[in-house]
């Protein structure tokens, strides 16, 4: 008999963990490396292990993308040379991302996001998923990123990553969504701003409204909202995927990474969880990111 395939990881690389934000189209390639080396590591320790990849623009697409505000659309020559330019710095992270997960013995296949996605006032509207769910078939990772697309309304926009994986979900039925960023979970306070700032270990429907007003947005460079943006996406996708798990942490930590694929209680960052259909209360979900 064969065994049945395990339910897909979801994960996002940050564009604040592979690059420096603060510096136009600065890559932070050792950090990549270590991090394509954990994936490695997952999979040759838990073989039929199933992986979708994606990873954020930070400062290659996010910078140009701000200087044309693609996000916003386009309506003019200017805009559309300047969409072009912002597709062009996202794929040639995706290039580096590519080839260096390649050589730590992960089958990565890029594919470009732009090429199908088609998107209405910003919102993504339909992607092609089949080679996604070919790649998985084949032992394959497939690679998504952060781009640009085109918008029936404003003409163009960008897709962040979490709009990608999202869309990909609800066809993918994914056992837990995993966002590694340079800030370790959720705090009450920006980190980086405010040392005194406390985590947030865990978000459930109880403390939701409460860590929902705290959040704020990105302290660098971000189209897409930042974590404000980034929190509520998932909320939005665990509200209509219940039971699923996502995590959020920092990919400056050795070994957080690997443990979110193989031991999510030892992953630390910050889980959220919401109860599944007929669940009673969310201490259920708060558990069982423990």
């Amino acid at each position: 008999m064969v065994a049945p395939q395990q339910p897909p990881i979801l994960v996002k690389l940050g564009g604040s963990v592979i690059t420096d934000k603060t510096r136009p189209e600065t890559p932070r390639p050792e950090i990549i490396r270590r991090l394509a080396e954990e994936v490695a590591a997952a999979r040759a320790e838990r073989p039929g292990l199933r992986l979708v990849l994606g990873h954020g623009s930070g400062s290659f697409g996010h910078v140009l993308a701000l200087r044309y505000r693609t996000h916003r659309g386009v309506v003019d020559a200017p805009g559309w040379h300047g969409f072009a330019h912002v597709a062009a710095v996202a794929a040639r992270l995706n290039r580096l991302v590519t080839d260096i997960f390649l050589a730590a013995g992960v089958p990565v296949w890029s594919l470009q996001p732009s090429a199908s996605a088609r998107c209405r006032a910003g919102e993504l509207l339909s992607l092609q998923a089949g080679p996604v769910h070919e790649a998985l078939a084949h032992d394959l990772v497939p690679l998504v990123y952060g781009d640009v697309a085109l918008d029936e309304v404003q003409g163009a926009t960008i897709i962040s990553t979490e709009q990608i994986l999202a869309y990909l979900a609800a066809g993918l039925r994914p056992a837990r969504l995993v966002l590694v960023g340079e800030v370790d979970g959720v705090f009450g306070a920006d980190p980086l701003r405010d040392p005194s700032a406390r985590p947030v270990p865990h978000i459930d429907p109880d403390n939701w409204p409460t860590v929902r007003q705290a959040l704020g947005g990105s302290h660098a460079a971000d189209v897409t909202g930042g974590m404000a943006a980034k929190v509520e996406e998932l909320v939005a996708l665990l509200q209509r995927q219940p039971g699923m798990q996502a995590l959020i942490l920092s990919g400056e930590r050795p070994g957080a990474l690997k443990n979110a694929l193989l031991h999510p209680e030892k992953a630390g960052g910050t889980t959220i969880a919401w109860p599944s259909r007929g669940a009673k209360g969310s201490h259920e979900s708060r558990s069982a990111g423990k």
